[in-house]
């Protein structure tokens, strides 16, 4: 176990950004504090400033993953690359009313989200071994297939095979897992934190999205020089009003950048 000390362990401000869900938060941190840098999530200089770098900076997100929302029915969010839990895990334990999936394609990775899971009690999360190509396909998919358009073959790696009229039809879209990824609609919200740039970003982004829905991302200073180098490719996944806004992570804390983009 660690004997390094948070320097924010005892602070009230804790209380005061996170609400009530600074008791699922403190087992994250436990848990990141003792396991985090031997299992490579991670640095060995974060270790005493996890509440600052990582979890307060992921709940940054939190008031625009809300606002992004706040009219919809279904309060769904796709989580890309989660990794350690940044924002995704912390997001999750803040916005229990929210449905999230957690996206990440290491195998260690995964093992740990789904241990956090379990340790926090998070029952509003599932977490898919996939890269963000495979939950784009599976999405399409399904779509074509409520849709009526089946004439496309298999899955790229799924089993295809034919209805009763030798009609071809899709195969499930399936996880590194090999099992079958059961997302069949769009997210309202996609959330990431230190995935790619805007240029890669956008394809792996912006297609998981339903009309309306809108892109969250945590980013660094050059938030704003990415958007201006990848307005093509924003453009072309349908991505509309792109803007970074400064986000609040604490009092007396520095603040940090998000990213926006909108589908339209």
């Amino acid at each position: 176990m660690s004997d390094v000390t948070d320097e924010l362990d005892d602070s009230p401000m804790l209380e005061e950004v996170l609400g009530d869900a600074l008791g699922k938060l403190r087992v994250f941190h436990a848990k990141l504090a003792e396991e985090g840098e031997p299992r490579g999530l991670i640095g060995p200089r974060d270790v005493g400033i996890i509440w600052e770098r990582h979890i307060l900076n992921s709940a940054a997100i939190v008031p625009f993953v809300k606002e992004a929302t706040a009219k919809k029915q279904f309060k769904t969010v796709a989580d890309i690359g989660s990794g350690g839990g940044f924002p995704g895990i912390v997001a999750a334990a803040c916005l229990p009313d929210h449905r999230f999936t957690l996206v990440e394609p290491m195998e260690r990775r995964v093992e740990w989200l789904n241990e956090c899971v379990a340790d926090m009690e998070l029952n509003n999360v599932t977490v898919v071994r996939a890269r963000a190509n495979e939950m784009i396909e599976a999405i399409a998919g399904a779509a074509g297939a409520q849709g009526g358009n089946r004439g496309n073959g298999s899955a790229r790696n799924g089993k295809g095979g034919k209805n009763g009229r030798g009609v071809a039809v899709r195969g499930p879209v399936l996880d590194l897992d090999g099992k079958p990824i059961q997302a069949k609609h769009p997210f309202a919200v996609v959330t990431c934190r230190a995935v790619a740039p805007m240029t890669k970003l956008s394809g792996w982004t912006l297609p998981l999205l339903e009309r309306g829905g809108r892109l969250v991302a945590l980013k660094g200073r050059s938030a704003q020089e990415e958007i201006e180098k990848a307005s093509k490719e924003i453009a072309k996944c349908g991505g509309i009003r792109p803007r970074v806004v400064d986000a609040e992570v604490g009092p007396g804390l520095e603040s940090t950048h998000v990213l926006m983009v909108d589908k339209k």
